[in-house]
């Protein structure tokens, strides 16, 4: 079978459907699994191991020319099955135009009728982690499409791989920023995008930074998009340590690979939180004004 999977639109949420993508793998182990996901992703599942082909876009400014552009390219593919992860009418649209037989999705915003098999939303999407929304899913497609139910027994497994020449290469980018590579280097991720007030004030991180430098004598980076290069610039004005500023000098697959290679990232509630545990590494996120019981990054060893 040739199955496309519609994956998320934000870094945090890609990570947490990375339990439900590995679970698709094991019930169509056979099967031709396409990932169709925005641009920035390709940093994120370029060495995963749970699917075949990836297939990226850019985003444009009116929703109606992805859905045009996305649905001519893909319909003549042959795709047997897609499931959909996000909850958007564009994605609903988009599977129905490129004439995808069969079509699973959560029931958001009357976008059901566009499916072939809608699944209405878990009464404790509220109350649990993401991943099982997404795991949730896959779970209503095994037994949809299979007739069996194996997935619910799943224990999630966020783990994203990162191949060595990724690692090598972080490495060398972590010395020619000024990085000791004999001592153990810890990130801070002080930014985020999508919400100001999930920020911990640079003043803190300033003071955090200082006090890792001098008590433990470690390499202190700072990491994230170019959208919070301004508060990382000021984190350092504010340190009196000299840190490495590293916020808006990668992109996400390198950003990926640093995360992958360093001893801990601190961060705010963003993104690279969730990246970091994925690839492996410890993590501290400190939160404010969300809930970190289904928002959080998930680690079933925590």
């Amino acid at each position: 079978m040739k199955i496309i999977v519609r994956c998320t639109n934000w870094i945090g949420d890609a990570v947490m459907s990375v339990p439900a993508l590995r679970e698709l793998r094991r019930i169509f182990r056979d099967s031709h699994i396409t990932l169709h996901t925005r641009t920035w992703a390709d940093g994120l599942f370029r060495d995963a191991d749970f699917i075949d082909e990836l297939v990226t876009f850019d985003k444009h400014r009116w929703a109606i020319k992805d859905v045009y552009d996305n649905s001519q390219f893909l319909k003549d593919d042959g795709f047997e099955l897609a499931i959909l992860l996000p909850n958007s009418f564009e994605a609903a649209i988009t599977s129905l135009l490129s004439r995808i037989p069969r079509r699973i999705g959560y029931n958001k915003d009357i976008r059901g009728l566009l499916l072939t098999d809608p699944v209405a939303v878990p009464e404790w999407k509220n109350r649990r982690h993401e991943v099982f929304y997404y795991l949730n899913l896959i779970g209503e497609v095994e037994r949809r499409v299979l007739g069996r139910e194996t997935v619910v027994n799943a224990i999630p497994n966020t783990a994203i791989n990162v191949s060595e020449k990724r690692k090598n290469t972080a490495r060398e980018m972590l010395s020619a920023a000024g990085a000791d590579v004999s001592k153990k280097v810890v990130a801070l991720g002080v930014g985020s995008t999508n919400s100001r007030a999930k920020r911990w004030p640079a003043e803190r991180y300033a003071q955090l930074a200082d006090k890792l430098v001098s008590d433990l004598d470690v390499n202190v980076i700072l990491v994230g998009s170019p959208d919070e290069a301004d508060i990382a610039a000021k984190v350092v004005d504010l340190s009196s340590k000299p840190l490495i500023n590293m916020s808006g000098k990668t992109d996400l697959g390198e950003a990926v690979g640093v995360l992958s290679v360093v001893d801990l990232l601190i961060s705010n509630d963003m993104g690279l939180a969730h990246v970091a545990p994925a690839v492996g590494t410890d993590t501290i996120t400190i939160f404010g004004p969300t809930n970190p019981g289904n928002d959080s990054a998930f680690c079933p060893e925590c």
